[in-house]
């Protein structure tokens, strides 16, 4: 078969069969995945209306996308290049050529499909979207959605107004308001994909019918978009944004009030959604919640590189079945992990377990897969399960003797290149690392409750560490889907460190008389998920007094803070503690009237921004974009600042 003459590309392959199907394969250059550059645009531009040439003389009969990448389809356009593009002067053109393209696509006298495996989002999706037909992989790698709420903006490539187009108002704007990755099988059911195959190899079998049997996708019908219509898109608009203000203030987080903003205005058909998209879109691109957004973005992409590669990980045996050891054996048995669960008698070991299996129900859905997770856990008492692990953790009292006590005995079980790891959340590892032969083998692990929530692990390096160990530790940190910050081996490490002052410091305005509602408020005013009352019940006052103690905080007698530890009145854990906790929920009462919520939670964050700027000149993470990420992934601090160093620097901290 002789090729038609094509243009030059670097992100593009292109192939003519037989049956004059045409072949369109991305393979971005030197990346782990696909993106949409402004370089592979101008070249799909040039593809495209060759196409539209070979059509006309009928060499063409349609063209088929395909990604030549294992990791998928498309991941979005290309966030590297987001920061030139938010200028004005650049972004509005680039954008309206891109929905020119994309409409050009769609406006094809031939048929044009996708084929989908692996990730399909933001502007890879949008551009699925401008296709006339859309086969995806049915397996668990697929994932199909518009993550851009999570980069302070929404799809700018048409892709607003066509995903209404084809799954309706509510559920597509919900979708982008969420930004939540769909599996295939949802995503079929919301008609933003059209056929299913069992395999990535009969992508191109599928692909192939659709375009020879000219088939076009349904659009979503009437009653769906019925809900865009006249009033009822007025409604319809109020209820999202009461909805979006629960969970993201208009004035931290734009994005989403701007999205139902342009819903209610330009909601009416999926052509005037797209138009309306551009001039809604630009201001958000440079906006200061975006631009950090972006910095988070990539300090969160740098902590996967940190592991060692190749190495693998089977089996984890945790010691201690408390809240953190049991919540991380339930962790690493959901992520695949063969897992051994050891501590004192089944007693210990079974609330555990229960808490493992209602995790498993909440994540996996399918009576089979749960099954599958509760044979990964293992109830262990007696510690068979050391020798055969690759991971060894414990999460036992936070008591130096307890520890060493522990370790000590467990050094010569453990097999060759396995690593040990303790979960301490304040202890120095020299310490711990005292009664051992071999101390270099002792690294931390530190995870944060609730486990399954936050994606933090302080990988702790002790002065007796070497890279190889440290290298391993955040391996499995990635391995289990967590995102490891390295950090010394210092009182506290750096989250624990700069929590303390914080949540201390407004405990002590509590004991003082000041209202704990008032405090947690303006805390989340200034843009914590929580306020530093309730984080210290949900940690566990136990857990608090000791860090605190750890770190030479003193926690007075006679102190509300004595005497509701002492009374076992521990938190969340215990259903009382500064706060009654009913269903997993602390019972608050009204908040006091205060004329200025966000400074007051400026003022109560200061301790914690002050300690971030101390422990980074001790050196306990290598540099401030480190420390920005671990304290905005270890605590939630508001990422629409980009943590607490970047904004002190812009003066919002």
């Amino acid at each position: 078969m002789i090729q038609p003459q094509m243009p030059e590309t670097e992100n593009w392959s292109f192939q003519l069969d037989v049956e004059k199907l045409g072949w369109l394969t991305i393979n971005t250059p030197n990346a782990p995945v696909n993106t949409l550059s402004r370089k592979a645009i101008e070249e799909l531009e040039q593809l495209v209306v060759r196409f539209e040439e070979l059509a006309r003389t009928g060499e063409l009969v349609g063209v088929i996308l395909l990604s030549g990448k294992d990791s998928g389809f498309i991941a979005g356009a290309d966030v590297s290049e987001f920061d030139a593009m938010s200028d004005f002067s650049v972004l509005p053109e680039a954008l309206e050529r891109t929905h020119a393209l994309f409409s050009r696509i769609e406006a094809m006298p031939i048929p044009v499909v996708a084929g989908i495996h692996g990730f399909c989002l933001g502007g890879g999706l949008e551009l699925a979207l401008a296709c006339h037909y859309r086969v995806a992989v049915n397996d668990d790698k697929t994932r199909i959605g518009f993550p851009e709420v999570n980069l302070g903006i929404f799809p700018g490539f048409g892709g607003t107004g066509r995903s209404i187009r084809q799954a309706g108002p509510v559920d597509a704007m919900q979708i982008m308001l969420t930004g939540r990755m769909l599996k295939a099988g949802a995503a079929r059911g919301l008609n933003l994909v059209d056929k299913l195959v069992r395999h990535r190899d009969m992508l191109r079998w599928e692909a192939r019918k659709a375009v020879l049997q000219k088939r076009k996708s349904e659009t979503a019908g009437f009653i769906k978009r019925v809900m865009a219509m006249g009033p009822l898109r007025s409604y319809v608009a109020g209820k999202m944004r009461a909805q979006v203000a629960k969970k993201a203030r208009k004035e931290h987080y734009p994005a989403p009030h701007a999205l139902i903003d342009l819903f209610e205005k330009h909601g009416d058909t999926w052509q005037a959604m797209s138009h309306g998209e551009i001039a809604a879109f630009v201001p958000l691109m440079g906006s200061p919640t975006a631009t950090n957004l972006r910095r988070v973005f990539f300090a969160s992409e740098s902590l996967k590189k940190q592991g060692t590669k190749g190495v693998k990980f089977a089996r984890v045996h945790v010691i201690g079945a408390g809240v953190m050891g049991g919540d991380i054996a339930a962790w690493c048995a959901l992520r695949g992990m063969s897992v051994t669960l050891q501590d004192l008698d089944m007693a210990r070991i079974q609330p555990a377990l229960d808490r493992g299996k209602a995790l498993f129900k909440k994540r996996l859905k399918k009576k089979r897969e749960v099954e599958a997770a509760m044979l990964r856990l293992e109830a262990d008492p007696s510690g068979k399960g050391v020798a055969r692990a690759d991971v060894v953790i414990e999460a036992v009292v936070e008591k130096l003797e307890v520890k060493q006590a522990i370790f000590s005995g467990l050094e010569d079980k453990l097999k060759p290149g396995a690593i040990m790891a303790t979960n301490t959340s304040s202890i120095e590892l020299e310490r711990i690392a005292e009664a051992l032969k071999d101390p270099a083998r002792l690294i931390g692990l530190h995870f944060f409750n609730p486990v399954a929530q936050l994606p933090l692990v302080e990988v702790i390096r002790s002065s007796f560490n070497t890279d190889a160990e440290i290298g391993k530790g955040a391996a499995f940190a990635l391995a289990i889907g967590k995102s490891p910050v390295v950090v010394k081996s210092a009182p506290g490490f750096l989250v624990n460190r700069v929590l303390m002052p914080y949540m201390l410091g407004a405990v002590e305005r509590v004991e003082r008389g000041e209202s704990k509602e008032l405090l947690d408020a303006a805390a989340v005013a200034f843009g914590m998920p929580m306020g530093p009352i309730e984080l210290m019940d949900t940690v566990g006052l136990d857990v608090g007094k000791s860090v605190a103690t750890e770190l030479g905080h003193a926690v007075p007698e006679g102190s509300k803070f004595d005497a509701l530890v002492k009374a076992g009145k521990l938190g969340r854990k215990s259903g009382q503690g500064f706060y009654t906790w009913t269903d997993g929920k602390a019972q608050k009462g009204e908040v006091p009237a205060h004329a200025d919520l966000a400074a007051l939670g400026r003022e109560l964050v200061k301790p914690l921004v002050d300690m971030t700027e101390v422990v980074l000149a001790e050196g306990v993470v290598a540099n401030d974009r480190l420390a920005d990420i671990g304290v905005i992934m270890g605590t939630g601090f508001a990422p629409f600042l980009g943590g607490p160093l970047k904004a002190r620097a812009d003066g919002r901290a």
